[in-house]
């Protein structure tokens, strides 16, 4: 014995370099096959919303169901999560016409309050805890809003503020910069740097996406949504094979 309190494993990623490429190409995934569903199918933002957020409350429930870390799973429900994030931002900022200001507004808001809620039940909004079914539904609902926030964010950056794209992509690399910059050579809460790196890390995948799809009159590349999505599908897929990744250690969890 070595005095450890055995703890439920975890079954999200350690917090890596890895973890952090695969996000940002996670979240560009969820800008291009969000609108290749809403706008190249042309089903509009209502029916890509039912879609996809169907599809991430199944995951969610595989995910809260498996014993143990399981990478595709994972990485599957954070794509669906990104995703749905997508047309549901798209669906309260154009359809239901509240503009980008109000929808960032009013998901900071959501988000805010889910991040109080579970540090008021559960002590700490830390990653490192998510390790049980009650933290897991706060953590996907968490996720889930954060990734909704980053479109919004993403889109009134490129569209109402004159940066466009492009910009608007350096913008966020350079806000990613910072963060990086505090995690190495300050003291700043790990868990608050986590949680502002990750609502980033989706307007940067946001703003690339639509720059590599939008037309070239609205500052893109006018790439094919279908194929950029298939492009980057596959290179999260190689980054599976290729860097295996393991379960985040629990505080306290015992050493094997």
């Amino acid at each position: 014995m070595n005095g450890l309190v055995e703890h439920p494993a975890s079954k999200i990623p350690e917090v890596t370099l890895v973890f952090w490429i695969i996000k940002i190409a996670a979240t560009t995934l969820g800008e291009t096959g969000g609108d290749t569903v809403t706008m190249t199918l042309n089903w509009g933002y209502l029916l890509g919303t039912a879609l996809f957020l169907s599809l991430l409350i199944v995951f969610v429930i595989l995910q809260i169901a498996a014993n143990k870390f399981h990478p595709f799973l994972y990485w599957a429900t954070i794509v669906a999560s990104t995703t749905a994030g997508t047309t549901m931002a798209d669906f309260a900022d154009r359809s239901l016409g509240i503009g980008y200001a109000g929808g960032s507004s009013l998901l900071f808001v959501c988000l805010m309050a889910t991040l109080a809620v579970w540090y008021w039940t559960q002590g700490s909004i830390s990653v490192a805890t998510v390790s049980t079914p009650k933290v897991e539904i706060f953590y996907w609902i968490a996720i889930t809003f954060s990734q909704t926030l980053g479109t919004a964010l993403g889109d009134w950056t490129a569209d109402d503020t004159g940066l466009g794209y492009d910009g608007g992509a350096l913008l966020f690399a350079a806000g990613l910069a910072v963060l990086a910059a505090l995690y190495f050579w300050t003291n700043v809460s790990r868990v608050f740097l986590f949680w502002a790196a990750f609502i980033l890390t989706r307007p940067l995948g946001a703003t690339v996406g639509d720059f590599l799809d939008k037309p070239r009159s609205d500052g893109g590349m006018a790439l094919s949504r279908p194929i950029a999505s298939a492009v980057i599908a596959v290179f999260i897929i190689a980054c599976l094979l290729v860097l295996p990744q393991r379960a985040g250690r629990h505080p306290g969890q015992a050493l094997s």
